[in-house]
């Protein structure tokens, strides 16, 4: 199926606008809350639900604002951030597709002659094992030790990059990483997070105490999501330094270590 050159660069150039922005706005949002929860933290202070509960003072604009941490929902209307991961992710699909699926970018023929068709399932099939291994190992004992975890993981994508690299086209196996740590990132969101989140509120609706591991583990996934934020730009702008990146000999090595760096700047974007 081939769209015409007119019509699929109009719809390229739509989809491209609203992925960069609602990505803008849900990269941005992670990232306010991660620093937002950071100033907690190295506070000190006991977050409790007492009016005396740890605080944050901020100015932007021209006004003042407060903000207080509490440990369950309380009876005012809850302001979600839901709809910049999905609609981000969305777009993202829309645009993988236009270019990659339908665009005849998967396949080179220097890297390994195979279909389109098998090239766009490999893909897709990258996606979902990506998420079904992510999650698994994120709920076995060893997702439970950061330092374990994050090994295991850099050795996974590192994997990950060989293989992509050597059976996709260079430019399609860059943004194919990316894609899997979008899709990794938006179903935390709507898969763990967002569910954590209203089990909590009926708990609390219902007199209940809200489940303490249920906010530990949707707070430990939203980490993660700001740690692969970084790479998933990095593969986004990639395509424009063919030499340097997905066109260098080494493409796998450039990319492992991109998602390394991308890792190392989001530790220190966490802390600043």
């Amino acid at each position: 199926m081939r769209i015409p050159p007119n019509i699929a660069e109009w719809l390229n150039l739509a989809a491209r606008w609203f992925h960069v922005f609602a990505g803008i706005l849900w990269v941005g949002t992670t990232f306010y809350f991660t620093w937002l929860d950071g100033r907690f933290t190295e506070a000190g202070k006991a977050v409790s639900d007492a009016p005396e509960g740890a605080e944050v003072w901020m100015v932007h604009s021209g006004g003042f604002y407060v903000v207080e941490k509490r440990k369950s929902p309380g009876p005012h209307e809850l302001h979600w951030f839901r709809w910049e991961a999905g609609l981000t992710w969305l777009s993202g699909m829309v645009l993988l597709i236009l270019v990659y699926y339908l665009g005849g970018a998967m396949v080179d023929e220097d890297v390994r002659d195979i279909s389109p068709l098998t090239a766009n399932l490999f893909g897709i099939g990258l996606l979902v094992a990506a998420w079904i291994i992510y999650d698994l190992l994120v709920q076995s004992p060893l997702g439970r030790n950061e330092k374990a975890f994050a090994v295991t993981a850099f050795v996974l994508v590192v994997g990950a990059c060989y293989g992509v690299t050597h059976v996709l086209s260079g430019r399609a196996a860059y943004i194919h990483i990316g894609a899997m740590f979008g899709t990794i990132m938006a179903a935390n969101v709507w898969m763990r997070i967002l569910p954590a989140q209203r089990r909590m509120i009926a708990a609390t609706r219902e007199g209940q105490t809200p489940d303490g591991n249920l906010a530990a583990r949707a707070k430990l996934r939203s980490k993660h999501n700001t740690f692969m934020a970084v790479p998933v730009v990095f593969t986004m702008i990639s395509n424009h330094y063919p030499v340097s990146t997905f066109g260098h000999k080494y493409n796998w090595v450039v990319l492992s270590a991109m998602v390394l760096v991308g890792w190392g700047a989001a530790k220190l974007i966490r802390r600043a």
